[in-house]
Parts: structure tokens; C-alpha cells; sequence
């Protein structure tokens, strides 16, 4: 962590929150991966001078797209790599989610495409997010390559990501983000497709011109200057006794083999009306998917991000470093998909943000070998000073959006 001006991370020190939902500019556009925190300044949201956020502009530019006019714009894209000789045409990610569920779904019976889907696994499943995984490949009718890494490497790097960053995602958000394009190059399918726009939640990537080819997916030339978990490369080698094989799974592909294979990446969020409730009711028509049997801690909602044991954790990391739980990040999109009001929206915020997730929570430290009280002591060495105060030993908020 890095203190600077009683903020960490680099955060901007004066908290601001969006007048149209009640997401904050602390808000990251993209987690810490290759360098480690102390490294690097964090981008965040960014909110105008009227108090509008990035996210909420593009909700309202949204109603103003000719949807039928984006829509053959993509069967145009799609008719240029759709094949007919028995072969796949696009690379669709995913783990049987909602959104990667209607995604797969939506090309291959709707616009004739012949998808081939890959998953990079959570690390821990839920239940109910296998159930929904295995019938997004059986009742939805898709081939799929899985890969599961090395589960002594994956344990250790996902404990050092926590010891280090706060961050338990990382391993997965690294995994997920560089299988896809791995598995295009090596099966020579020059087209990934995902499905929502990451310009839904203000980060500033996912339009049409969206491309593999754009630097953060390139290997730096020294390695030496990577880091995994916050630990360099160096280090995991020489402390740790891995090898580059146990850890290039996390890695990006040589950005020369990258280049020369010129795949295309497109969002179908860009292209097709794309809203969270719609894909979950997609999902439950056509793969018959499930919702979690009960809400999830931090937030009020049963289906979004349900696969992963440790995503309720993730989310409960963020409200520690950024002051941002799982209740703002979905009732900010609903907010600006007109399901809630702002005023709705700061209520749920005040009554399940920050909600500790208990329910899995001893299981995860287990597979991880670390005691329960290490994770909190971590949490409480995460949370800055701007954000956070500690009076009669309970820490507290020091600018929540109820207040605002």
C-alpha cells in the first residue's frame, strides 16, 4: 500500500459520489495486475463537474442508439468470420453465468454461429454455479475447453494476492482475461466475443473497434518487471520455487505471436440492448438456469456473479479498499437500467453494503491454510485513511453515500 496524503492506492482523496446512481469516484476502472500496488496509481471512475459518473452517461447515450442499426452492423461483422466447413468461427468466454450463457446462446442460434467456449474455472464453485455451468455446455448445446490450473500454484498465488494486493479475484480476473485469446491463437479462430460492454460500468474499453491487439494484453520483454500477487516474477521463481510453466498460465501471450494472429475482439453489449435482468431470464428460458437459493451477503440480489465461493469475498474487499460493497456495484447498474430509483438505491447501499460474507468463509481460508484472524488483521491494514475511521473499536465510513 502506498500513503499518500492519507489515501492509498492513489485514490483521489476527496470522495465524490455520482448524483445519478451511487457509485464514487473511488471506484477502480481496472484492478492492480501486473505491478504491484505500491507501483502504480489506481484509475477510478470519473465523475464530470455536473456530478454525472462516465457509467451513467453511457446509460443515457444508450437510449438514444439506433439498436436496429447496431444490431446489422454485428451480422455484418459476424457474416465476415461465420464458416460453414464444420470448424469453429468464434471464441465465446465464459463460465456459465448469465451473460456468458446469452452470449453463446444468442450467436449460435440466433446468427449462425458456431462458437467454441472456454472456461477458466473459479476457484472455488458453488453448487448451484456448476449445476449452471454444466447446463449452459449440456441443455444449451455448446463445446467448450476448460482449463484447470495447477491447483498447489493457484493456492499459493491466490493466498499471496490476498496477503498483498487484498485482492482474492486476481488469479481468476488474470486467468479469465488471457485464456480466451491463448485458445483463439492455438485453434486459429480470429474472433473472441464476449458479452457485456465494459463500458456499462465506466471502464474505457468495450466500443466496436475493440481489439486484441491493444497493450494491455502484451507480455512485457522483462519479465523481471511483472508481478503476480504483488510478488515479482523473480521472486516467485527464486522464494517460491516456481517455474515459468507454473506461473505462464496467468500470463498474456507473446505479443508478437498476438500480432501476427490479428483476432478481433467485439462486445455483444455494443452491439445488442444488454441489461443484467434480461439475461438472467434469457438464461433461466434457455439453459435453464438457476438463481442462488438465498440472497447474497452484501447486496440484495440471487443471480449476478453467483459461480464463485470466493466472489463474495472479492466484493467485500473492495468495500475495505475502496469503500464500494456489493450492494453499490448492483444497485448502481439497476439505477441506471431504471429498475431503482437513486433513493432506493442509497437505502439497499446503507442496509447490506459491507454485509461480511460468512457463509463460505471458513472453507476459503482452509483451502487457502490461513487463519481467520490473518484475514481480518489484512483488512484492517488495507483500509485508508481517507476512507475510513475506528471509534469504540468498530470501523466506520467516513463519507457513505447515505450521508451525501
Amino acid at each position: 500500500m502506498e500513503d499518500n496524503q492519507g489515501t492509498y492506492f492513489g485514490l483521489p482523496e476527496k470522495v465524490a459520489f455520482c448524483q445519478r446512481c451511487v457509485m464514487s469516484n473511488q471506484r477502480p476502472c481496472s484492478y492492480p495486475e501486473f505491478k504491484h500496488t505500491k507501483d502504480r496509481k489506481t484509475p477510478t471512475l470519473h465523475i464530470d463537474e455536473e456530478g454525472i459518473c462516465d457509467a451513467c452517461h453511457y446509460a443515457e447515450k444508450k437510449e438514444n442508439i439506433d439498436w436496429d442499426a447496431r444490431e446489422k452492423e454485428l451480422e455484418q461483422i459476424l457474416d465476415k468470420f461465420r464458416r460453414d466447413d464444420g470448424y469453429y468461427d468464434c471464441v465465446c468466454p465464459g463460465s456459465g453465468g448469465k451473460d456468458s450463457v446469452r452470449a453463446a446462446h444468442v450467436l449460435k442460434y440466433k446468427y449462425g454461429m458456431h462458437p467454441l467456449t472456454v472456461t477458466w474455472p473459479p476457484i472455488l464453485y458453488t453448487d448451484y454455479g456448476y449445476k449452471n455451468f454444466k447446463n449452459w455446455i449440456e441443455i444449451g448445446g455448446f463445446d467448450n475447453i476448460t482449463f484447470k490450473p495447477n491447483g498447489k500454484v493457484h493456492r499459493l498465488l491466490t493466498k499471496l494476492s490476498i496477503e498483498n494486493l487484498l485482492h482474492p479475484f486476481q488469479t481468476f480476473i488474470l486467468g479469465q482475461k488471457n485464456l480466451a485469446p491463448k485458445i483463439a491463437m492455438q485453434y486459429k479462430i480470429p474472433l473472441i466475443i464476449y458479452g457485456e460492454n465494459e463500458a456499462e460500468y465506466g471502464n474505457p474499453i468495450g466500443d466496436n473497434e475493440s481489439s486484441l491487439r491493444d497493450k494491455s494484453y502484451y507480455t512485457m520483454k522483462n519479465l523481471d518487471e511483472l508481478y503476480l500477487g504483488g510478488v515479482s516474477i523473480r521472486e516467485l521463481k527464486e522464494k517460491y520455487g516456481l517455474s515459468l510453466n507454473d506461473i505462464s498460465a496467468y500470463l498474456p501471450p507473446d505479443y508478437r505471436e498476438l500480432e501476427s494472429a490479428r483476432i478481433e475482439v467485439r462486445y455483444l453489449g455494443y452491439y445488442l440492448k444488454w441489461t443484467p435482468q434480461e439475461s438472467y431470464y434469457y438464461a433461466v428460458e434457455n439453459t435453464a438456469f438457476e438463481a442462488r437459493p438465498f440472497r447474497t451477503a452484501g447486496t440484495y440480489s440471487k443471480y449476478n456473479s453467483i459461480d464463485d465461493k470466493i466472489d463474495d469475498l472479492h466484493y467485500y474487499t473492495t468495500f475495505v479498499k475502496f469503500g464500494i460493497g456489493r450492494a453499490t456495484y448492483d444497485a448502481s447498474q439497476e439505477i441506471r437500467n431504471k429498475h431503482l430509483t437513486r433513493e432506493e438505491g442509497v437505502a439497499l447501499v446503507k442496509k447490506f453494503d459491507g454485509e461480511f460474507p460468512d457463509k463460505y468463509f471458513k472453507e476459503i481460508m482452509d483451502y487457502l491454510e490461513m487463519k481467520l484472524e490473518h484475514f481480518h488483521e489484512l483488512c484492517d491494514s488495507f483500509r485508508s485513511p481517507h476512507l475510513w475511521t475506528k471509534s469504540a473499536g468498530k470501523w466506520k465510513l467516513k463519507h457513505p453515500v447515505w450521508e451525501k
